[in-house]
């Protein structure tokens, strides 16, 4: 594959757009190295920013050059599934290219930790296992990857990509070997996994804000102390059943010295002194803990629900410390038609936090569902159709540089016309990629 791919681009009309599409590649083209993986890289990126319904490598080869597939696919596949440079670094460039629009309306107000689930058929797909799949609501057949993303109100961008290997697969030598899990790669959690990547950015002297994520990393005591531990403070889902002391309660002191062994040390409960369960705190609130407030419009309008926030020390195991646990917020979300709370968070943000502001923070989650949706819908994020796990790490990071040069179009210009001088080249008459279902027969 020699130059820009031979897809049609309509420069007259949008020749500052298609500058900058240029300009977007040749910083990206650094990341990827040898001059001879540029002109692939363009391809990639192309094919996954026109329309189309699926974006694995063949149909966006035929998109692109249909009356040389064979060759188009061959330069393509070899550059997102064997070419040897790093998604991380790829990524950065990318990332740091829409982080400059982000902060054109405002500073970053959160850093997005969060999971995607990508269904899969077999058993051959690097780190598949039957798990629970977030796009489907339920377990399933499929490959997890943990994300890390930047975002404020106005804009969110992707920092961090990384698969989570199930232990079966981690312990397995074969499965290893036939997937190139590198060898470094342990076992690790989801929660781990994030901290890594949250340690990996933060090398990288990014601006800090508070970490926003849902229950499956909140309700993780070693996850929230991490982020402590880090100077992060945090508005993160937990469960109706995590343990808190309610509020003006904590653990009592250690018992009383009698100067015999040791003194003790660690904090303690009796039989009529325990913790209890933040739906336990929520049902005994007195009306006036509860205020409706509006935290952003919607696509369906203004977005609002009834909302308690109270201090509370987190209980988790604090029998093995020797002091309490610091107060935090207790944020609890319980809409006036419904017969319980919703959504339960914790929070360590400034007790002199406005209530709105702790509101906004924590459902600025929402973006990065949005995201998903976009990356997948759209840009084919759960589309690619190898095993290896470079090449699952390389079509993931390129998806999310397609998604960095929208969101930073989007953030410079109103509205939008982001990819309008992209356009498909013309399939030959009767074309199908391999696999596409063939016409009935008529005779």
């Amino acid at each position: 594959m020699q130059g820009r791919p031979v897809a049609s681009w309509s420069m007259a009309s949008h020749p500052k757009d298609r500058a900058r599409f240029d300009d977007y590649i040749d910083r990206l083209a650094v990341a990827v190295g040898h001059a001879d993986r540029h002109a692939p890289l363009a391809a990639y990126l192309t094919g996954l920013l026109l329309p189309g319904e699926r974006k694995s490598v063949e149909p966006m080869a035929a998109k692109l050059d249909p009356r040389h597939v064979s060759r188009a696919h061959q330069a393509m596949h070899h550059f997102v599934a064997n070419a040897p440079w790093e998604a991380r670094e790829l990524l950065a460039v990318a990332r740091d290219y829409a982080l400059a629009q982000l902060e054109r309306h405002a500073p970053v107000g959160a850093w997005i930790v969060d999971d995607t689930g990508i269904p899969k058929k077999g058993q051959h797909s690097v780190g598949v296992a039957w798990q629970y799949c977030g796009v489907l609501g339920k377990p399933a057949n499929c490959q997890v990857a943990v994300t890390v993303s930047l975002a404020n109100t106005t804009m969110s961008v992707p920092a961090a990509w990384r698969l989570y290997v199930p232990e079966k697969w981690a312990t397995d030598a074969t499965r290893r070997h036939q997937a190139g899990i590198p060898r470094e790669v342990d076992f690790r959690t989801k929660w781990q996994i994030a901290l890594e990547e949250i340690d990996l950015l933060l090398a990288e002297d990014l601006p800090v804000a508070p970490v926003v994520g849902d229950a499956g990393y909140g309700d993780t005591t070693a996850f929230r102390e991490g982020l402590t531990e880090r100077g992060f403070s945090y508005a993160l889902g937990i469960k109706g059943d995590t343990s808190v002391w309610p509020p003006g309660a904590a653990p009592l002191p250690p018992h009383r010295w009698t100067r015999r062994g040791r003194p003790p040390t660690r904090v303690r409960r009796a039989a009529h002194h325990q913790p209890c369960s933040a739906r336990q705190v929520a049902a005994a609130l007195a009306p006036k803990h509860w205020q409706t407030v509006r935290w952003r419009e919607g696509t369906r309008g203004t977005m609002a629900s009834r909302f308690a926030a109270v201090r509370i020390r987190p209980a988790h195991r604090d029998g093995l410390r020797s002091e309490p646990r610091p107060r935090e917020w207790l944020l609890i979300e319980w809409p006036a038609a419904a017969d319980q709370p919703t959504n339960y968070w914790l929070s360590t943000v400034p007790e002199d936090v406005e209530r709105a502001e702790l509101i906004a923070l924590a459902k600025l989650r929402w973006r990065i569902e949005r995201d998903y949706q976009e990356l997948k819908d759209e840009l084919g994020l759960d589309h690619y159709e190898g095993r290896s796990w470079r090449g699952f790490h390389h079509h993931g990071v390129l998806c999310m540089a397609a998604y960095c040069f929208l969101a930073a179009e989007r953030g410079r210009l109103s509205p939008p016309h982001a990819i309008a001088f992209l356009q498909p080249a013309p399939l030959p008459k009767g074309f199908a990629p391999r696999g596409a279902p063939r016409a009935a027969r008529t005779t």
